[in-house]
């Protein structure tokens, strides 16, 4: 389907087009409906190279300068690993935030981000904290977590 139809498209028909044209996402841990699906939605927007639309998924304490310059960083340097098959790690309990980390397996890259509730969002209000505008510091691995997708550790226990 033309991605370029997608804003006249309803949301669930949109995201059943979404999943029907990428590779389905590999998720260990315990992610909430809605943090699952804005994960999912960020790494097809790094796939397909969407800034604007994934600077749609920032929060709102993110400055539109670092949103911008956020997306174009993960862009950059993760749009090969996204369009590949990618693992997903749901760290901790979802109620009000939660810590993920990316394993983009044909690259070998991984990264973290934070999935939060916000205000402004539709939906049921997760958005992608979007504050890295550095490109080291987008680019940066954790440290804390494991190499491997499906560690089990956690970022408040661990």
């Amino acid at each position: 389907m033309d991605l370029s139809l997608s804003p006249f498209l309803s949301p669930d028909l949109r995201y059943a087009t979404d999943y029907a044209n990428h590779e389905p996402l590999h998720v260990f841990g315990y992610p909430s409906t809605g943090s699952l699906q804005v994960v999912q939605e960020v790494v097809w927007r790094i796939a397909d190279g969407r800034a604007g639309d994934l600077e749609k998924l920032a929060t709102s304490d993110s400055t539109d300068s670092e949103t911008r310059k956020t997306a174009a960083n993960w862009i950059k340097s993760f749009r090969k690993g996204a369009r590949g098959k990618v693992a997903a790690d749901f760290y901790d309990e979802a109620s009000e935030r939660q810590v993920v980390v990316l394993h983009f397996q044909d690259t070998g890259q991984v990264k973290e981000i934070t999935v939060r509730l916000d205000g402004h969002a539709g939906e049921d209000g997760r958005r992608v904290l979007m504050n890295e505008a550095g490109p080291k510091e987008a680019t940066s691995p954790p440290v804390w977590a494991p190499k491997e997708p499906g560690g089990d550790g956690s970022v408040s226990n661990g």
